[in-house]
């Protein structure tokens, strides 16, 4: 049996949503980070706009991790909002405390390794944010996804490749979402420390490469990813 990641999203249950689908194509925007997409859908009037990302979907190991976050676009933002991929770790967690402060709504879902081998890792993530997605409350009413989009989904929605560094939306999930995930790896490591999630977050370093070809994978190891495949131990 595989273990469960050590760290559970809190997901809450949201009223289904009576207006059609507006499905939009990804689309390439403005190159800086801003609120333009969020000032157009609020021009249509939208009210709660929520920015959809996620982490880890090219992680050899733990879960995929999304977050949808409803900023208070009333408020001051917090400076500095960016891709998390481009903070400091330190910048991340003093933004995700600021963003928490701001949000009118945050929400958090992961899908966990066995099941990103059972479904694929597309398909995870759009399961990861679908669930965060129905976990918001208040409910949102517009989505600003970074690059997937999601069919089936009774919300409108704009696909923007990039959006993390576009949008302040869905940056700011960006970095509500590498926070939580890079607590759950690193919580990881006191039971699993041949592999340092502490220090890779289960990504493909060569560490980590070499603590599976040393150990063999864990039960957090994605089983279908090539970089896991490689270095299989043989049974006997």
């Amino acid at each position: 049996m595989r273990r469960q990641s050590p760290e559970r999203s809190r997901i809450f249950r949201v009223r289904d949503c009576s207006f059609a689908t507006k499905i939009r194509q990804p689309v390439k925007a403005q190159t800086k980070i801003g609120l333009d997409f969020e000032n157009r859908a609020q021009a249509e009037g939208f009210r709660f706009i929520a920015g959809v990302d996620e982490v880890g979907r090219g992680c050899l190991a733990g879960p995929v991790v999304a977050a949808a976050v409803i900023l208070d676009l009333s408020k001051p933002l917090p400076a500095g909002i960016n891709d998390s991929k481009k903070l400091t770790a330190k910048k991340r967690e003093e933004l995700n405390q600021l963003i928490r402060e701001n949000a009118f709504a945050i929400s958090i879902a992961q899908i966990e390794a066995d099941e990103i081998d059972r479904i694929n890792i597309l398909q995870a993530t759009k399961k990861a944010m679908r669930a965060a997605i129905e976990g918001l409350d208040p409910r949102a009413d517009f989505l600003l996804i970074d690059a997937v989009r999601l069919e089936n989904n009774s919300l409108p929605q704009k696909s923007i490749i990039k959006g993390d560094s576009i949008s302040v939306s869905i940056a700011a999930a960006s970095i509500v979402a590498k926070v939580f995930r890079d607590r759950l790896m690193s919580e990881a490591e006191k039971t699993f420390p041949h592999y340092c999630f502490s220090q890779n977050f289960g990504y493909g370093t060569q560490a980590h490469l070499d603590a599976l070809k040393t150990h063999g994978e864990c039960s957090l190891h994605r089983r279908t990813f090539a970089g896991v495949l490689q270095n299989e131990l043989p049974f006997g």
